[in-house]
């Protein structure tokens, strides 16, 4: 029951991290506690120009364990 409840929090602070790097949000102090919930240690990318963001995406290099202790493969992802 609590891995279901685990998995369903790093779903949606998945799903969290992504709205905030598609719409931009990447330098807040809330992301930065996003990212050390889930875990992340890939790559967050930032483009400015002008004091504006440009473009933002990231580079998927997170691991996390399944219930028989294997390791997903790592894949990149970019928006």
């Amino acid at each position: 029951m609590t891995s279901q409840r685990d998995n369903l929090n790093e779903e949606k602070n998945f799903g969290e991290f992504r709205r905030k790097v598609k719409s931009a949000e990447v330098l807040s102090a809330s992301m930065e506690h996003l990212l050390l919930s889930l875990g992340f240690t890939g790559r967050v990318s930032v483009v400015m120009q002008n004091g504006r963001v440009l473009k933002s995406g990231y580079e998927e290099g997170y691991f996390h364990q399944r219930h028989g202790g294997g390791v997903d493969d790592e894949s990149a992802h970019k928006l």
